[in-house]
């Protein structure tokens, strides 16, 4: 009782905006109003196996399924709002959103026999950083709509390699080269996995991890999910 008269207490002395379009908003919306949840830009790429997303990822390695959920556009409040939850600490969107995406997996024909989802892992360091891995969160979120399990442990990256976000695209394939090793193979053998990343920009990191689970587990089947793509995909 008393913890929920603190929370209505903070609440009413700062009340939450929308992380979009910064407008007042109930407690109970978790960081976007009514009116942004029903415009966000989304892709429906679920609902085509011969998206953008899957296209440019099968220019560099097959998968089985790839998706992406919201368009990632430069200049876009919902690229600031991917940022705030990426380095800002908004941790709780990115669960939130994965939560919406996964419901629309879960009603795709294409995902169906996912078995389980898997985060793109950061380094150690990283992670003590930033404190959170956001790909873990969307992971969750995903993973709790389509009712199976995660497995954030089977994997693990083994060189701090510098942020990909400010490389030039050739630097972001020559940065990635053999930066992921599986610790657990056992947790993924002969499964039919969703490895799931934030943004899609060039997808050299996505690559990388899918090598190397390919080259330890030939047999795994691979989807990806991803919570954005970038408009430059698209454009290609």
């Amino acid at each position: 009782m008393l913890r929920n008269i603190c929370y209505w207490l903070w609440g009413l002395l700062f009340p939450p905006c929308c992380e979009v379009c910064g407008e007042p908003i109930d407690l109970t919306k978790r960081g976007m109003c009514l009116n942004c949840r029903l415009n966000m830009p989304l892709t429906y790429y679920w609902l085509r196996a011969d998206n953008p997303t899957r296209q440019h990822i099968e220019d560099h390695v097959r998968v089985e399924q790839a998706s992406s959920y919201i368009l990632f556009t430069e200049g876009s409040p919902w690229r600031t709002l991917i940022h705030r939850f990426k380095y800002g600490g908004k941790w709780r969107l990115g669960y939130d959103i994965g939560k919406m995406y996964g419901m629309s997996l879960a009603e795709s024909a294409l995902y169906r026999d996912v078995e389980c989802v898997v985060p793109i892992p950061l380094h150690y360091r990283k992670h003590l950083h930033r404190g959170y891995n956001q790909s873990q969160y969307i992971a969750d979120g995903i993973a709790e709509s389509m009712g199976i399990e995660v497995v954030a442990d089977a994997i693990r990256r083994v060189r701090n390699n510098p942020s990909q976000a400010l490389s030039r695209a050739q630097d972001r394939w020559d940065n990635v080269e053999g930066i992921f090793r599986l610790t657990k193979p056992d947790k993924l053998r002969n499964r039919h996995i969703l490895l799931v990343d934030d943004v899609l920009t060039t997808g050299a990191t996505l690559v990388s991890c899918i090598a190397a689970i390919r080259e330890a587990l030939p047999d795994c089947r691979i989807s990806v999910a991803t919570l954005a793509v970038s408009d430059k995909i698209i454009r290609r």
